[in-house]
């Protein structure tokens, strides 16, 4: 019986890792071409669009990685998923500050 809910848990958890991946990964490459066009046609918010929709990306991309740390079972799994999050949230963190920095100097 428990083992039979682990697995319904482990399935639903693998469903939610992989939406939350594509859609962080829809939204990095929709963000990129739409701000390829900002740049060709000399926008003025094209950096702020494009980290903008960068920072969102790594948002899903972080979720799916907190969720991954539902299913793991080994002290080495948890170490690499612990890693990957703090890369990720960093890099969430510094697109932030590019961002309020780049809204300052635009005002």
């Amino acid at each position: 019986m428990i083992e039979g809910l682990q697995k319904i848990l482990e399935v639903i958890v693998e469903c939610g890792i992989l939406i939350f991946e594509y859609i962080g990964v829809g939204v990095i490459i929709c963000t990129s071409l739409v701000s390829l066009y900002k740049y060709v046609t000399r926008k003025p918010d094209t950096r702020i669009y494009l980290a903008k929709g960068l920072a969102m990306g790594l948002e899903f991309k972080l979720g799916s990685e907190i969720l991954r740390t539902v299913v793991v079972r080994q002290w080495k799994e948890i170490a690499i998923v612990a890693g990957i999050i703090v890369l990720r949230a960093a890099l969430t963190f510094l697109i932030h500050w590019e961002i309020k920095e780049e809204e300052k100097g635009a005002l």
